[in-house]
């Protein structure tokens, strides 16, 4: 079962708002950072707001500077959608983990059900959420959820943690 993919031609990767979280990835403070032109369409998406071209471009500027206005609360920083530019994405994240060198994390959620090249995810990602919301399933902390949150290795495999949203 997949969404239906809805195009938008949105250039880049812009963002809307941004919080922090503190279950968006097991044991980590993360600034979530939400991602518009969602083309994935899912049903009784709580965030169908960001299927829209809206929002500012995110540069890698901007995102260091929302980083850097949260120093020492943070432990991770998450680009939330993206999926109409995910080499955009993985670079952005990727520039970023080597800016801090293992000080801070970064996590992505992808509405999709692909996945990047162990190669991307090693450089890129210490955290990837994958997976479209399809409510019959429910959310992440459903055992029935068709979504799945995963830990990158350092060579770049995937090791699934989704049993530790489960209630």
């Amino acid at each position: 079962v997949s969404p239906s993919v809805i195009a938008y031609p949105c250039p880049m990767p812009k963002y809307v708002n941004y919080d922090i979280e503190f279950q968006e990835f097991p044991d980590e403070v993360t600034l979530a950072i939400n991602l518009s032109c969602c083309p994935n369409g899912c049903i009784g998406c709580h965030s169908a707001y960001l299927r829209g071209d809206v929002g500012e471009e995110l540069t890698w500027e901007r995102l260091l500077a929302l980083t850097e206005s949260y120093a020492g609360t943070i432990t991770c920083v998450s680009l939330m959608g993206g999926d109409n530019d995910p080499a955009s994405v993985l670079e952005l994240l990727a520039r970023l983990k080597k800016h801090y060198a293992g000080k801070l994390k970064t996590g992505w959620y992808s509405g999709r059900t692909w996945e990047p090249s162990a190669e991307s995810l090693r450089e890129s990602l210490d955290y990837l959420k994958l997976g479209p919301y399809l409510a019959a399933l429910g959310p992440l902390n459903s055992r029935d959820t068709y979504q799945r949150s995963y830990r990158v290795n350092p060579i770049g495999e995937l090791e699934d943690e989704t049993f530790r949203f489960w209630k």
